[in-house]
């Protein structure tokens, strides 16, 4: 941990340089969110607790330890599945830890977990925790919140504007661990290009600092670019828990790649052994 109270770390492999830090915020509280760190594996992760004192950081502790253990050598699709495995079997034990805290009680999480394997990339959310890619200057949010907020904006019952610090915003409604039986996850895949960088944040950092600001953050050409935004936001006074993922992408051998060469084959890039190129939803 560093002299400002940020926990960080920094990761390489193959094509990818990530970077992560997370931070309690500025009000003292607990730091209920968990992140994963993984260029290794080409799997990356930002949970966000909730459900009350020490139950959150339960939940997002239960995510980011599944994933965090998940084994190396799987082809994209095996860990695609592998992944949604795992946050299916935390939505499970969550579930069953919140009925020995009784009725009405709620151990859950947001998640966002950004997949990738040479030039593809896959993300699965939950919640409102976000992905963004940062590609020539210009700043893309790629999930879509799970939030009453975000579902009154798309129902255009409130706009954008209003949106931005409604009495509500921190009511989700998608979870891992959240009421519903079935864990649901939506997906988006695309095509990364060289140069690209990617975001994963809690929404401590994306509901203080306004999205042409992460976009000037994130434009530095540095390693330290998670804990660059978290120590805006902690100057923001943000007092919701912050953290943030950062993933650099470079043009050349990838974790597949390096595995094949290893091998002594060509590195496969066919549908079934990376995720899709183009946007979709499940």
């Amino acid at each position: 941990m560093s002299d400002t109270g940020i926990d960080q770390n920094t990761a390489r492999s193959g094509s990818f340089r990530s970077g992560a830090a997370t931070h309690a915020g500025a009000a003292n509280r607990l730091n209920e969110d968990a992140f994963v760190n993984r260029p290794d594996l080409g799997l990356w992760a930002v949970a966000d607790g909730a459900g009350g004192h020490e139950s959150g950081e339960v939940a997002s502790a239960e995510v980011a330890g599944l994933l965090q253990t998940i084994d190396a050598g799987l082809s994209a699709a095996e860990m695609l599945l592998e992944v949604r495995s795992r946050l299916e079997a935390a939505h499970a034990r969550l579930h069953a830890e919140a009925s020995r805290h009784g009725d009405g009680a709620m151990v859950a999480t947001t998640v966002v977990v950004l997949l990738a394997r040479d030039d593809h990339f896959a993300c699965l959310w939950a919640g409102d925790s976000r992905a963004y890619l940062l590609r020539d200057h210009t700043l893309t949010k790629i999930t879509r919140d799970h939030s009453l907020v975000q579902a009154l904006v798309e129902s255009g019952t409130i706009s954008e504007a209003e949106a931005i610090g409604h009495p509500q915003a921190n009511v989700i409604t998608r979870a891992v661990g959240a009421d519903s039986d079935v864990l649901e996850l939506e997906k988006r895949t695309g095509q990364l290009m060289a140069g690209d960088r990617l975001l994963l944040c809690s929404d401590g950092l994306s509901k203080t600092l306004p999205e042409e600001r992460l976009a000037e953050l994130l434009s530095g050409d540095d390693a330290t670019g998670a804990a660059r935004l978290v120590m805006a936001a902690l100057t923001a006074q943000a007092t919701d828990n912050i953290t943030a993922v950062t993933i650099d992408f470079s043009a050349g051998d990838g974790p597949a790649v390096m595995e094949a060469k290893a091998a002594g084959a060509p590195a496969s890039t066919s549908p079934e052994a990376a995720p899709q190129s183009s946007p979709s939803t499940d």
